[in-house]
């Protein structure tokens, strides 16, 4: 029984020593390369007595950036990552929020440390991870350690604009690691594509399944997503034949006619999640790889990342929005309306996670924490925290659950309560339109459609006429040469907001 994420990377280590573990296309790291350079960074990190410390990690997305995290495990400790790109007021919050003390940086995360407020010490990476491996001091924590230490800390957008930290441990992503790889067709012959930043939980859909099954990950360049046909190249080169991408990644190929003229030919397997995927859209991935399994995957991050995966297994009606399928093996959620829980079709109400995957809290934040982690509504026989996502739900006719959008999406408009996430969809389907996002204006009291695309106005307005009443219509609709992206990738809501809205007002 594993207790301890490490045991995943020495068994794959002693199976497939000299097997690329990761890489970015220069950069590469063995298995038995990461192992001895994890050691390196736990054993340097020991030699100051450090214990249970919150770990900053400043460095390029890179393979050695992931032997950062595991050397930070080894040490007991639990990882804060960071990365060079991200805005330095960001980076200030996290780091004061924390209070780290240590901070481990490469080449280009020391450009950023003259910005930085930060106290603490700093440490090049590469002189950690050549540190001689202290086996016994390694040894002593590894007997210590329990599958609820926190491992890790990543940062999600706070309402506030304070972002907030999750905190996971060694059970959790356990839980995690095995209900994905049955869910999903991963072996050591999987080769990953990696596109999420990693200082998000959205890169373990990879690293795990890479150290569990001794499979390969290839960390994309960024600059690449600018440009799919180079995108494709790169995919086709390193014979990529797994991806688990946001939406928005997927779209900027099929949108601009890749898939015909330079299609990925080695993928077989095509996750995506994050975000709506616009059945078009959705529907020239699957003409030009009818021989690739797809999946769609929900999941928040105080759920350790995915929860829920549907796979493609039948066509999709006109229309009808991809579901979000079941749950993971191990995992229940339950939809709560005004009324208690739904189970009816097509009732909406708020989707609730319990089990294993339910992370620890938001670090040091026991008011959010308690606001978001809360007991079982359902039962008050004995204490059970379950996860208050803040998203909304369906299940239709099949009993597969829907995605419909956030709470917060949910407006008041014209006497009525509307779901803009219902709005997106029904956009999505207009043929010509790549992408959009509807926001409520509350000082215009107006629906506002942001879209890109070649669709016109006209279309999209009669599309949305002959699905949606009228009450829901979009007032104004915007069309936008590129969507505004967060850092992983999914759309920049809060951004357009900032931008069309409260600058205007």
């Amino acid at each position: 029984m594993r207790t301890n994420i490490l045991q995943y990377l020495e068994e794959a280590t002693e199976r497939l020593p000299q097997k690329i573990a990761f890489s970015d296309g220069e950069e590469a790291l063995t298995f038995e390369e990461l192992l001895r350079a994890s050691k390196g960074v736990a054993s340097a990190l020991l030699s100051f007595g450090v214990k249970d410390e919150p770990i900053a990690i400043l460095m390029k997305r890179r393979p050695a950036q992931i032997a950062a995290f595991f050397g930070c495990i080894y040490a007991g400790c639990h990882y804060i990552p960071l990365d060079a790109s991200m805005p330095t007021s960001r980076m200030e919050l996290i780091l004061s929020g924390v209070g780290a003390k240590y901070l481990i940086f490469d080449e280009e995360g020391e450009k950023k440390l003259p910005e930085l407020s930060f106290a603490g010490n700093c440490y090049r990476y590469e002189g950690f991870a050549s540190t001689n491996v202290d086996a016994k001091r390694i040894a002593r924590v590894r007997e210590k350690q329990i599958d609820t230490d926190p491992i890790y800390v990543v940062f999600t957008s706070g309402s506030t604009g304070v972002p907030k930290g999750v905190v996971a441990c060694h059970r959790s992503v356990i839980d995690y690691t095995e209900a994905l790889c049955e869910a999903l067709p991963f072996s050591e012959e999987t080769v990953f594509g990696n596109q999420t930043p990693l200082f998000f939980d959205a890169p373990l859909k990879e690293i795990m399944p890479t150290i569990k099954h001794g499979a390969t990950t290839y960390l994309i360049p960024k600059k690449l997503f600018l440009f799919p046909t180079r995108l494709c190249d790169f995919l086709n080169e390193h014979k990529i034949n797994t991806i688990c991408w946001v939406v928005s990644a997927l779209t900027m190929i099929s949108s601009l006619g890749v898939l015909k003229t330079n299609p990925p030919k080695y993928l077989s397997t095509v996750a995506f999640g994050s975000e709506v995927f616009p059945l078009p859209q959705y529907r020239l991935w699957r003409e030009a790889l009818p021989e690739a399994t797809f999946f769609n995957l929900y999941g928040p991050t105080e759920a350790t990342g995915m929860s829920c995966f549907w796979k493609a297994d039948r066509e999709l009606d006109e229309g009808e929005a991809i579901p979000v399928g079941k749950p993971f093996r191990n995992t229940d959620l339950f939809l709560l309306g005004e009324k208690g829980k739904i189970e009816k079709a097509g009732e909406i109400g708020e989707i609730y996670l319990r089990g294993t995957c339910v992370t620890l809290g938001y670090y040091k934040n026991p008011e959010k924490t308690n606001e978001a982690f809360v007991q079982n509504p359902l039962q008050n026989r004995y204490p059970e925290l379950v996860y208050k996502t803040g998203d909304n739900a369906y299940y239709n006719e099949r009993g597969e659950l829907v995605f419909v959008g956030r709470r917060d999406a949910q407006i008041k408009h014209m006497g009525h309560r509307i779901e803009l996430g219902e709005i997106e969809a029904a956009a999505a389907a207009v043929e010509g339109l790549r992408q959009c996002c509807c926001l409520y204006d509350e000082v215009e009291k107006q629906i506002v459609l942001f879209y890109t695309g070649d669709a016109t106005e006209r279309a999209i307005l009669s599309a949305l006429a002959a699905r949606l009443p009228r009450y829901m219509l979009p007032n104004r609709t915007l069309k936008l040469d590129r969507m505004p992206l967060t850092p992983n990738g999914k759309l920049d809501r809060r951004g357009l907001k900032e931008r069309f809205f409260e600058s205007a007002h």
